[in-house]
């Protein structure tokens, strides 16, 4: 083989086409953002709130969402994020495979 071979081997393009899913709407990203948030803030109040009782409530919400809204940014909504994803990837497939069906 010569280095020009080699070269049109690597240039040429890979025939698998992936079917991607779109990016969620503005409404799938808050709804599975609020899915993240509510469980969170409903178990911090249960936990918390016994010991919070006599605090001002300002002094309350400061604590409770220096706890929650950085365990949803960090784990929470990217896991919630990565599973839409890979549901969505499944759903184009799927629909690509259906419409491949009927073409043939």
């Amino acid at each position: 083989m010569t280095a020009e071979t080699t070269t049109e081997i690597a240039a040429a393009p890979t025939a698998v086409a992936t079917a991607h899913p779109k990016a969620p709407s503005v409404h799938m990203r808050a709804l599975i953002t609020w899915l993240a948030i509510f469980p969170l803030v409903s178990i911090g109040m249960l936990l918390l709130g016994p010991i919070m009782e006599p605090w001002h409530p300002v002094l309350r919400a400061l604590v409770l969402t220096a706890f929650v809204v950085p365990t949803a940014v960090y784990f929470v909504v990217p896991r919630l994020f990565a599973g839409h994803g890979a549901l969505s990837r499944k759903a184009v497939g799927r629909s690509a495979q259906r419409a491949a069906r009927k073409s043939a």
